[in-house]
């Protein structure tokens, strides 16, 4: 009996561990040629640029013009909370999120496209296989706060 509960253990104990090394791994993004890099197969992540249904969301129109959509971006995402600005440029910003309890951290990005007036979004989540949805649940919370 002890020795099943130390197996036990030292499986819960290096499952728990994996998902930290996961989450503290920096994934390589950004956009080229006006695409954000793929999602995974993982369900846990969302993009305006996906062929897979379940992880599609739609772009957004962009406001007066691409300074005025940045900033618009940014009082968004200010708005929402629990975000750090990791990268910004003229065309692209990369924020990384970090859930309240489980300190758990997605990495979202936003392109912003001239030629179409569109914001394209990525959201992904760095540990685990699947985010219970939290990814489409920020991206339609910033949604409504980016059209208000």
């Amino acid at each position: 009996m002890k020795t099943i509960f130390i197996v036990i253990l030292a499986l819960v104990v290096a499952g728990f561990a994996f998902i930290y090394w996961q989450n503290s791994q920096v994934p390589e993004l950004g956009h080229q040629a006006g695409q954000l890099t793929p999602l995974s197969d993982k369900p846990n992540g969302v993009s305006t640029q996906t062929a897979d249904p379940e992880k599609l969301v739609m772009p957004w129109q962009f406001k007066a013009d691409q300074a005025t959509t940045l900033n618009a971006i940014k009082d968004a995402v200010a708005a929402y909370g629990g975000a750090e600005l990791v990268s910004e440029d003229a065309d692209y910003l990369r924020y990384v999120f970090v859930t309240e309890k489980m300190r758990f951290r997605d990495d979202a990005e936003f392109y912003l496209d001239a030629n179409t007036k569109e914001v394209h979004f990525r959201s992904a989540s760095r540990a685990g296989k699947s985010d219970l949805g939290l990814n489409r649940k920020r991206y339609e919370r910033l949604t409504e706060l980016y059209n208000r």
